[in-house]
């Protein structure tokens, strides 16, 4: 039996000071643009922009 496509996709979001701090998160597949919130960097130890990023490992 084969296994339903799901509508959502896992994304990472990556702060944009540089850290390399990083969440993630899920993202509806039909989604017309790329995810960016405002969210806590502890290494920066402030809240920062956090943009949707590439998951290493998917293709």
């Amino acid at each position: 039996m084969a296994k339903a496509k799901s509508r959502l996709v896992v994304v990472r979001l990556l702060s944009t000071v540089g850290t390399g701090f990083a969440y993630i998160a899920r993202r509806p597949r039909t989604a017309e643009k790329k995810l960016a919130f405002m969210k806590f960097d502890p290494i920066a130890g402030r809240h920062v922009l956090f943009q949707e990023a590439k998951l290493k490992g998917s293709s």
